[in-house]
């Protein structure tokens, strides 16, 4: 006897196939052992097993008879159909679960859906033709309605044209007629008003001439009044300062008086200025004191170079570097509003990449050097960059900047000489 060949899942009809797919991701979640394709399908909304795993369902049932064979049994524990009753309900549970004879379930299933399929394939193809004669007799209707509707509207448009081209005429028209009178009712107004200034401006000019005529007669006396006192009070200086050299010149011849070269001073000037050298060696500068340091602030144009770091930690070692600029720069303030010297503050940045943010003062600056560039280097091309004979003060205790800037020709003074300045 042949073994009858079991129908696979391809071989149902669509809609027992769609049931099967349904029926088992109604239970997906309760089965055991899922495959790893569809344990996620297994935590969609029931609704959505079927339709967006409903592949991966199919394909595990066809590949894993184990797999079906536990969707059996949790579907036997929910459902219990009537095997008699052909549907598709019936054959998609039978195929799964596979009791005795359930190869006739699914046949007799398949069978009623064909012929139910070619009953409504019938059906629905007189049902599409007159569905089709339908559409063409609504699009015809439309397609009239569409063409009349248009027509009414091109009449509208045109009329509503016509009728708006009338009323702009006559608007044109009445406009062009009020304008015509405005334009004549100005021109009398202004030939009127052209008439009263020409006269009322011959009249002006006749007065103003005969105003200028005065003033010219008044000026030429007062000019002659003026040069005769000018010429009175002239006389009577130089009559004087004749008198004084006069008197002054004789003095002089009488007491016979040398010719004095020189001044008071001198001599005292020279001796300080030697004391001074002697006591200065060559290439130093003697150490600068908080009076003379302002002085020379106060001098015109002067500018004050601060090498940042080297007096704030002199100053205030204990304090971390931020506190430090922003001590060393608020201090600054008041010594540069007294006296208005051009102030730059140098912070040496060279291994930093950022640059902090400083709050500024007015008639300060604040400078910090570059990528790989030290203070000292900006300082040494700020000194340099400066003319010769500008009062220059480069505040720091780095004997190389110190050293580098008296060449320059800068003064230098010391950065706790210059805290004690700020009042630190």
């Amino acid at each position: 006897m042949t073994e009858q060949i079991q129908p696979t899942l391809g071989d149902l009809p669509e809609g027992v196939r769609t049931r099967v797919v349904g029926l088992t991701a109604d239970v997906l979640p309760s089965v055991v052992r899922l495959p790893a394709s569809l344990r996620r399908v297994a935590t969609f909304a029931p609704a959505r097993r079927a339709k967006l795993g409903g592949g991966a369902i199919a394909e595990a049932l066809e590949a894993d008879d184990d797999f079906r064979e536990r969707v059996a049994t949790q579907l036997s524990a929910r459902i219990a159909p009537d095997l008699d009753v052909p549907s598709a309900e019936t054959a998609a549970f039978a195929w799964l679960v596979r009791p005795d004879g359930w190869e006739l379930v699914v046949k007799r299933a398949a069978a009623q859906l064909a012929d139910a399929e070619v009953a409504t394939r019938v059906d629905q193809g007189e049902l599409d033709r007159l569905r089709d004669r339908a559409v063409e007799a609504e699009q015809a209707v439309r397609d009239l309605r569409q063409r009349h509707r248009a027509q009414v509207e091109e009449y509208k448009s045109e009329n509503a044209s016509l009728r708006r081209k009338l009323g702009e005429s006559r608007v044109t028209e009445k406009t062009a007629k009020a304008e015509l009178d405005a334009a004549l009712k100005d021109l009398d107004e202004l030939r009127a008003a052209a008439d009263a200034a020409t006269s009322a401006q011959e009249k002006e000019v006749r007065r103003l001439r005969a105003q200028v005529a005065q003033l010219e007669s008044e000026a030429t006396a007062e000019r002659r009044t003026a040069r005769s006192e000018r010429d009175d009070a002239t006389l009577r200086a130089r009559l004087l300062l004749d008198t004084v050299i006069d008197a002054a010149s004789g003095l002089r011849r009488e007491l016979g008086l040398p010719a004095v070269s020189g001044a008071p001073g001198d001599r005292v000037e020279s001796e300080v200025e030697s004391a001074t050298a002697a006591r200065t060696p060559s290439g130093t500068q003697a150490p600068m004191s908080a009076a003379v340091l302002e002085q020379l602030l106060a001098m015109p144009r002067a500018r004050l170079i601060v090498d940042g770091y080297n007096v704030s930690k002199s100053a205030w070692p204990s304090s971390s570097l931020e506190a430090q600029r922003i001590r060393l720069v608020n201090a600054l303030a008041p010594l540069v509003a007294r006296t208005g010297a051009e102030t730059t503050v140098v912070f040496d940045a060279a291994a930093s990449t950022a640059r902090p943010v400083v709050n500024v003062p007015r008639g300060i600056k604040v400078l910090f050097s570059p990528e790989g560039v030290i203070a000292d280097d900006v300082i040494h091309d700020l000194v340099e960059a400066e003319p010769a004979g500008r009062v220059i003060v480069v505040a720091s205790s780095d004997g190389e900047v110190a050293s580098h800037a008296r060449r320059a020709g800068a003064r230098t003074v010391e950065a706790l000489r210059l805290a004690d300045l700020l009042g630190r």
